[in-house]
């Protein structure tokens, strides 16, 4: 399938240097443009990310401390020997019991000052199973049993004489409540361990180191190492568990130059920063939404709108230059093509750039040759046919001669002087036509009258078995046509046509068809197996004038071109037609 209509075939040079041209414009504004974006959206990500640093490492120094005031209260619970002392001892009444839980709040209100700055619950359980927590409880709402068999308890037996953080979620009366808990067990120097401290804030109140520095589309989360929520700016994803800020902390964690990355979280395409908090043994993440923070900031339809204006702009000059390129050539394309039109007598003008007044000025000097070497080869192919011709009519048979001479002597001898004078006109009259005149061509009569006596000769020699009939139209007997053109179907009609049948006849038919002479030699004899349309399949001698089939249709091909020739149709036991078409001329 053509991609360039046929009315726009002269263009197509400026047609396909445009669409190229305008597929390299588009595709380097779309890159220029997307770079260009790119590379703001990184520069200003740089800059925002080291502006959010600082800002991180002040809530990490939050945090800090935060966390230096729990090492205090827990280190001076660990360091006192009196609570040692009611977590160890038996209770075996309940008075010293009650005497036990007083000595312990009393205790407590010594280490709570170094918790002062926050508003927290502290709870102390003892191995002899006494446990005492500061506000009756109702901070953190968690029983002792609760407790007992939470995994608060586990993880912190499992990590004794450490200080760890952990997610706790409790229903208080009217509200839900999240909790972080630092919890720490308390143990002798023997590696005894005789109780736990937990030290719990809630999650609302833990925002508040970080609240400030969020805004909507900026927000801070704090992901423990099982990927679980622990704090948030946005309350409905406490206590959740996200797999996706587990594996970009993996990612962050192990990436040692970029300080961001970009991903896709809670469905939007956000701006991931991350410090690991080795006091909490946990994750903060800062994660902004990327459209938030710099939708407005770079105006990608203005660009856009400028690199449009660009192309446009663009465009047109390639364009118009182009075609101003192209004109020239494609009028010179024009005039080369139509120059078969004018039989190669008109020359192309020589205009437009450098390059096509070259080729003009080519084109016509091969005109010139062109026309000398046409002027040669006709005068050459003509001097050739003359040649030819010239040599043919020296080429009568011998044989012919001789039989024909024979043939007149017998009838002489038999004193029959008519029959002798006529077959001694009849070949007179034959030699005359074939070997004195060197005419290429000769009338259609003149044709005829040779044939006639070609066949008079022959029916003397071999008798009258095959009869001939001679139809030719009234307005074509001075129709030119070339000579000795007809003679030799004749022959092979006389010689080949009737070996196996006794007699017949052979019409000769000659009219006027359109702008077209039609020659036609038709006989009801053996008929022969056709190879070609124009040729038959025979290797027999050729006769008399040495002339071939094939050397007849090439020569009027040579003469008048490939529309006129000679076609042979034919069927064994039927008979064979040759048609001869030529052009129509006369004298």
């Amino acid at each position: 399938m053509k991609l360039i209509p046929e009315r726009f075939r002269h263009s197509n040079l400026f047609i396909t240097m445009s669409l190229i041209t305008v597929m390299i414009i588009i595709i380097v504004s779309i890159t220029i443009t997307w770079t260009t974006i790119r590379m703001s959206e990184q520069f200003f990500f740089d800059k925002f990310s080291i502006t959010n640093a600082k800002v991180m490492n002040q809530v990490k120094e939050s945090y800090e401390k935060y966390h230096y005031s729990v090492v205090l209260a827990t280190n001076s619970i660990q360091q006192s020997i009196a609570i040692k002392d009611i977590l160890t001892e038996k209770r075996e009444t309940n008075a010293v019991q009650f005497q036990s839980i007083y000595q312990m709040s009393q205790l407590i209100k010594r280490v709570e000052p170094n918790m002062a700055a926050y508003e927290v619950g502290i709870i102390v359980v003892g191995a002899n199973g006494l446990s005492y927590a500061t506000n009756d409880r109702t901070f953190w709402p968690i029983t002792d049993t609760e407790l007992k068999e939470s995994s608060l308890a586990e993880k912190t037996a499992e990590n004794p004489n450490r200080l760890i953080y952990q997610y706790d979620k409790r229903l208080n009366d009217d509200e839900s409540g999240s909790y972080i808990v630092a919890s720490r067990a308390l143990v002798n120097r023997s590696g005894y361990t005789y109780g736990a401290a937990y030290i719990s804030i809630r999650e609302n109140e833990f925002r508040k180191f970080y609240s400030s520095y969020t805004s909507p589309g900026n927000d801070v989360f704090l992901v423990d190492k099982e990927g679980v929520i622990v704090s948030s700016s946005l309350s409905e994803k406490v206590g959740s568990t996200s797999k996706e800020l587990k594996e970009y902390a993996s990612e962050l964690g192990n990436s040692d130059h970029d300080d961001y990355l970009i991903g896709e979280f809670m469905g939007k395409e956000q701006i991931m920063m991350m410090e690991y908090v080795p006091a909490f043994d946990m994750y903060m993440f800062n994660i902004i939404d990327k459209h938030t923070a710099f939708g407005d900031l770079i105006d990608k339809k203005k660009i856009m709108l400028i690199s449009l204006s660009i192309v446009i702009a663009a465009l047109f000059i390639v364009l118009l230059v182009s075609r101003r390129l192209t004109n020239s050539l494609s009028s010179l394309v024009k005039q080369i093509e139509s120059a078969s039109d004018y039989d190669f007598d008109e020359y192309v003008a020589v205009s437009g750039t450098y390059e096509t007044r070259k080729i003009g000025i080519a084109f016509n000097s091969m005109l010139d040759e062109l026309h000398e070497y046409v002027d040669q080869l006709v005068l050459s192919q003509k001097q050739r046919r003359n040649a030819e011709l010239a040599a043919l009519q020296q080429q009568i048979n011998p044989h012919f001669l001789y039989n024909t001479l024979a043939s007149i002597k017998f009838i002489a001898s038999k004193g029959n002087i008519a029959e002798t004078e006529a077959m001694i006109n009849s070949l007179i009259s034959l030699l005359q036509n074939t070997i004195g005149d060197v005419n290429e061509t000769i009338t259609v009569d003149q044709e005829i009258n040779n044939l006639r006596n070609y066949v008079l000769i022959n029916q003397k020699r071999y008798g009258d078995s095959v009869k001939v009939n001679y139809l030719v139209a009234p307005n074509c007997h001075d129709i030119l046509i070339p000579k000795l053109i007809l003679q030799p179907f004749m022959e092979n009609s006389f010689f080949h046509g009737f070996i196996h049948k006794p007699q017949g006849y052979i019409h000769v038919l000659v009219w006027h068809e359109g702008d077209c002479l039609i020659c036609e030699i038709v006989d009801n004899g053996d008929g022969m197996v056709i190879a070609d349309e124009h040729l038959p399949q025979t290797k027999r001698k050729q006769q008399f004038s040495g002339i071939g089939i094939r050397n007849v249709h090439e020569r009027i091909q040579l003469i008048y071109g490939e529309s006129y020739g000679v076609e042979i149709s034919s069927e064994v036991g039927e008979g064979t037609k040759v048609r001869i078409t030529l052009p129509v001329q006369r004298k």
